[in-house]
């Protein structure tokens, strides 16, 4: 086994709450959407699921073509795969090996890290900004000749707030062409800031932006390992290259047609969201926390050394939060029950 490998931590997932006879738990530490898929999902992977026997389509050349049809790009302009993880493994795979550094934001998504070892690449941390934010000008400060990729995170996971449109701009037009530059957007369907970027308005074009988006939080297909990225033909045809082979499955293709047909529905559900998110921040803020724009469908409370005790508050009203040790936590808005019980226990912890 490889000796690099030895001090790698592995990828921490968020934690499932313990059944208890007394209460009802919830699971609010992965980003997962609280509802359950829509009829029209179900009856999708059911149909399916009566072919299992078979392989899918390797291109999901359906799926895409739905795709390009929605983004208004060309079908060769998409890649899909298990889960945008999967894809932006891929694209750190395709621009990133050793002797190569990779940029990012830290506190950011934990793969980033991971990914980027696991290539055989250096990570370069920049630290976030005081309001939570990518430090855009110290990320490309950092730049240096064995830079091969910069990812961005937005809105940002853990910590909430989405980039800024114009600060953005302002980066990517210094960022030598040579560099890809991914632009992960896995919660962008719950932005409502005017002013945060939106990778196919903003950044559509560039030889060197790849645009990543995936169906398991708006769309509410976690389980089901949908991602896909958006980027020039001569990135995805190396992604191609490095793509898992049969990685999508039939009931998975399925269930994200059968989504795409839906938007409809699909997005009252994220309005939802939003709305709870919106009703969350206000009442902790009405309590004294001090909230970071909260863009995607979590919020984040920067309890440095007391994250642990709080985690345990939250576990014993039931709720699983994700826990940053001496950092903070993360907590995703779910069903109201739990978004309630959440500033009840914020409360109790604040008095």
């Amino acid at each position: 086994m490889r000796d690099d490998l030895a001090a790698l931590p592995a990828y921490k997932a968020g934690a499932t709450p313990v059944s208890r006879p007394d209460l009802e738990t919830f699971k609010i530490s992965a980003n997962e959407n609280p509802y359950a898929p829509i009829p029209a999902i179900v009856e999708a992977i059911t149909k399916a699921a009566q072919s299992v026997q078979r392989y899918p389509d390797p291109a999901s050349l359906r799926l895409k073509n739905k795709l390009a049809k929605k983004y208004k790009v060309d079908v060769e302009n998409i890649q899909v795969g298990t889960g945008s993880v999967a894809v932006l493994t891929q694209l750190i795979q395709a621009s990133s090996t050793v002797g190569n550094e990779v940029i990012f934001a830290w506190r950011s998504f934990e793969a980033y890290p991971i990914i980027t070892r696991v290539a055989g690449a250096t990570p370069v941390m920049v630290s976030l900004t005081k309001t939570y934010e990518h430090d855009l000008d110290a990320m490309l400060a950092a730049i240096t000749e064995k830079t091969s990729c910069i990812l961005l995170c937005s809105p940002n996971n853990p910590t909430g707030p989405a980039i800024k449109k114009d600060a953005f701009l302002n980066f990517i037009n210094k960022v030598p062409e040579r560099i890809l530059v991914v632009l992960d957007e896995a919660y962008t369907e719950f932005v409502r800031d005017d002013l945060a970027v939106e990778g196919l308005r903003d950044a559509w074009g560039k030889s060197n932006v790849a645009i990543l988006r995936t169906f398991s939080k708006a769309y509410g297909m976690a389980g089901l390992r949908v991602g896909f990225c958006i980027a020039q033909p001569s990135v995805i045809e190396t992604l191609n290259k490095v793509a898992l082979t049969f990685g999508v499955t039939n009931l998975a293709e399925e269930a994200g047609l059968a989504a795409l047909d839906n938007e409809i529905e699909l997005l009252k559900r994220i309005d939802t969201l939003v709305s709870e998110r919106t009703r969350v921040v206000d009442e902790l803020t009405k309590q004294g926390w001090k909230i970071p724009q909260a863009d995607g469908n979590f919020i984040w409370l920067d309890l440095k050394e007391k994250a642990e005790e709080f985690t345990q508050k939250c576990d014993e009203a039931g709720l699983s939060i994700r826990m940053f040790a001496n950092d903070g936590v993360r907590v995703t808005i779910a069903e109201k029950t739990a978004n309630d019980r959440l500033i009840e226990v914020a409360l109790k912890f604040q008095a």
